[in-house]
């Protein structure tokens, strides 16, 4: 059975004074029908671009490259612009980081769910709104009657998010792209978040790309992770094999850094970071990128980089360890 959506050779530039940064540097992905898939690293590392990249919402001086984007049988770099709308917002739906900053502040926010029916589904603005109710109790809105003619300032930050989910879930897409949809929310509304994510995937069953640099949340959230480091996918697997035991060193670097109790429950395990920096990614070092931070380094990490070679349970990771 094919993929819902599968990612090939992705590659996505921004070229500047100082060179050309690989932002997305031939990446291969694929997400299944009611699956989600998390993706994971550090600030910087490209997570962002691949999710934009999908949608055809990169800038100049950005672009796109090469590769493919398959999504339910078509190649989405090689539709028409106007073809392209119809799957932005409709097929594919996208939560941003930033709430607050993503919703107009001019227009109420019911509104802002009505416009997106009217656009790709033609209604009528009075049955538009009256179906941007319904999605703001799908989506738990308290007084959604009363909810739809605010505006965002009127709302907290937890309510913006449902807001922007429900605008997501407008037009009942297939794949929804939260890209770190619950970072700037407190821990209790995150979790609020995560169980209305987790149930709509159900309901709908939808297709969920996580996008997250908390370990925590893709744990609870994924059934696969991708590990992903200067523009690269350094592992993927499934997300209990992946934390139980991970393979590439920097996948490793990165659980060593999630604060944990000791066995006593009394106080927390001394933090393991991760030496050095990501990478400026227009000057990425020869071989592996990650060779100057990797305790595991050997001569040959310094002069070539590692493919991502297929391993044992639906695993893969770029490391000349398991060559």
């Amino acid at each position: 059975m094919p993929h819902l959506l599968q990612i090939q050779g992705l590659r996505t530039n921004f070229e500047s004074d100082r060179g050309v940064a690989k932002a997305v540097d031939c990446v291969d992905l694929a997400i299944d029908e009611g699956q989600t898939l998390g993706l994971v690293g550090e600030s910087g590392c490209g997570k962002s671009v691949l999710a934009l990249s999908i949608l055809r919402l990169i800038s100049p001086p950005g672009r796109v490259s090469g590769g493919s984007i398959l999504f339910e049988g078509r190649d989405l770099l090689q539709l028409p612009e106007r073809h392209m709308r119809s799957v932005r917002g409709n097929r594919i739906g996208l939560i941003f980081q930033e709430p607050a900053s993503a919703l107009n502040p001019v227009l109420s926010v019911g509104f802002q769910v009505a416009e997106v029916l009217m656009i790709h589904r033609g209604l009528a603005r009075r049955e538009a709104m009256q179906r941007a109710i319904e999605l703001f109790r799908v989506v738990s809105i308290p007084e959604p009657e009363r909810r739809v003619r605010e505006y965002a300032h009127q709302l907290s930050g937890g309510l913006q998010q449902r807001v922007m989910i429900a605008i997501a879930l407008a037009c009942s897409p297939s794949l929804l792209i939260a890209d770190e949809a619950t970072t700037a929310l407190d821990v209790t509304i995150q979790a609020q978040i995560l169980d209305l994510l987790r149930r709509l995937r159900k309901e709908y069953r939808l297709a969920l790309l996580l996008i997250s640099h908390d370990l925590g949340v893709i744990a609870e959230m994924a059934d696969r992770v991708a590990v992903m480091y200067a523009g690269k996918i350094v592992e993927e697997a499934p997300v209990r094999e992946l934390f139980r035991s991970p393979r590439h060193p920097y996948t490793a670097g990165l659980l060593r850094s999630i604060p944990t109790r000791d066995d006593t429950g009394e106080s927390p395990r001394r933090l393991h970071a991760i030496q050095g920096n990501v990478p400026d990614l227009t000057q990425l070092p020869p071989g592996c990128a990650f060779h100057p931070r990797c305790p595991d380094v050997m001569d040959h990490c310094r002069t070539r980089g590692p493919s991502l070679d297929n391993g044992p349970g639906g695993t893969r990771v770029a490391c000349f360890k398991y060559e």
